[in-house]
C-alpha cells in the first residue's frame, strides 16, 4: 500500500508511471461509469502530483480491475494477519516487513508465475527516480486566484506565472524551497521560494503579448 508520506515509494525505490486505485469516498470524489470522467480527492490529487504518477480509479462493477486491487489485500489479511495478535502498532509493521521479506517475496505468483522478487529485478528500472524528495507532509499544498498583474501571492510574496491565466484558479505547492504552480493538472510556473516579505520574482516569458508589458 502507498502511504501518504511515500514510504512505499521509498521501500520500493522508485515510483510507478500510474497508480491503481479502489473508488474509495477518501480517494475518489466522483466517478462517472458511464464515461469514465474522474474526479480524484484534492489532497490525493496532491499528492500524485508531488510523487509524479498518474493516478487510475478502477472502472466501477467491472471486476477485472476491482480484483486487482482487493486481491492482494485479501492474500495479505489471510496469510500474513490471520488469527495473529500483536501488542503494538510496531509489532504488526514489524512482522509485515518480515512477512514480505521472507515469505510474499519468495512464493510463486499465480498470475506471472515467477517469484516476486525476480520479477522486481526487472522492473524495477522502470521505475522513476525519488529524487531525495521530502516526505509528503512536509509540502504545502494551497489554492489561489491568478491576479490582475498575473501574479499569485505566497506568504505576503508574489510570484509570476503565463498572463493569460489571469482570474483563473491554480494550485500552488511548496516543497525544499521550491514554489510550483498547477493548472488543470499541468505545471505551468516554477519558482525558487523567496525567504523575505512583499518582494516581487517575475519572469519575461509569463508576461510577454500581454497587452502595456514592456520587456527589461
Amino acid at each position: 500500500m502507498v502511504r501518504r508520506r511515500g514510504r512505499g515509494f521509498r521501500h520500493f525505490g522508485g515510483v510507478p508511471e500510474q497508480v491503481l486505485l479502489d473508488n474509495a469516498r477518501a480517494l475518489v470524489d466522483h466517478h462517472n461509469a458511464a464515461t469514465r470522467e474522474v474526479v480524484f480527492n484534492e489532497r490525493l490529487a496532491a499528492f500524485a502530483r508531488y510523487w509524479g504518477f498518474r493516478p487510475v480509479a478502477c472502472a466501477p462493477y467491472r471486476a477485472r480491475t476491482k480484483g486487482k486491487d482487493e486481491r492482494g489485500v485479501g492474500y495479505v489479511k489471510r496469510n500474513a494477519i490471520a488469527g495473529r495478535t500483536f501488542a503494538a502498532w510496531a509489532a504488526l509493521e514489524a512482522h509485515l516487513s518480515w512477512w514480505m521479506r521472507e515469505i510474499a517475496d519468495h512464493r510463486v505468483h499465480g498470475t506471472t508465475g515467477e517469484l516476486p522478487a525476480v520479477r522486481f529485478i526487472a522492473e524495477q528500472a522502470s521505475l522513476q527516480p525519488l529524487n531525495d524528495r521530502a516526505p509528503f507532509e512536509q509540502a504545502r499544498e494551497l489554492s489561489r486566484r491568478v491576479q490582475r498583474d498575473a501574479t499569485v501571492e505566497v506568504d505576503t510574496n508574489r510570484y509570476s506565472v503565463p498572463w493569460r491565466l489571469i482570474g483563473e484558479p491554480v494550485q500552488v505547492s511548496v516543497t525544499d524551497g521550491e514554489l510550483r504552480v498547477h493548472h488543470a493538472g499541468r505545471e505551468v510556473a516554477r519558482h525558487p521560494e523567496l525567504g523575505g516579505r512583499r518582494q516581487v520574482r517575475c519572469l519575461p516569458e509569463h508576461l510577454q503579448g500581454m497587452v502595456g508589458y514592456r520587456p527589461p
